[in-house]
């Protein structure tokens, strides 16, 4: 799945801690149509015996950094409605809940709902289709 994103041009940053992979995280497009073309959407991962230890902020900041360079203008987050820390980090950084979808996802022998989050970067230079 990384190398995917490597090889479409998305970026895949990775934190170590102590010469341990601590977390990663990486970011690509939301939706394959050109109207989605400067909105993407980012995963984070943290490895467990690193939670709380301020990793995924520090993936977070960086994903919202590299995004901003690349002259994207919004970020989307897809989590799972019940992971209260994750969704507690989003908000720190001024991710705005946009909604819930039900019964989505199916991990750990449950039903997930996924909370959408979304993140609104200033507004992109667009390149004009037409002179």
């Amino acid at each position: 799945m990384y190398n995917q994103k490597l090889e479409s041009g998305y970026p895949v940053f990775v934190c170590e801690r102590g010469g341990e992979i601590a977390g990663f995280a990486t970011y690509g497009a939301f939706r394959d149509w050109p109207a989605y073309q400067y909105t993407i959407e980012h995963s984070i991962y943290t490895d467990i015996n690193h939670r709380q230890k301020g990793v995924a902020t520090d993936l977070l900041q960086a994903i919202i950094k590299d995004a901003t360079s690349e002259n994207y203008k919004t970020i989307i987050a897809g989590i799972d409605a019940t992971n209260e820390g994750s969704i507690r980090l989003h908000q720190k950084f001024n991710f705005t809940h946009t909604g819930t979808m039900k019964n989505v996802g199916y991990k750990f022998e449950r039903w997930l709902d996924l909370a959408f989050y979304q993140f609104m970067i200033d507004q992109p230079q667009v390149e004009k289709a037409c002179e």
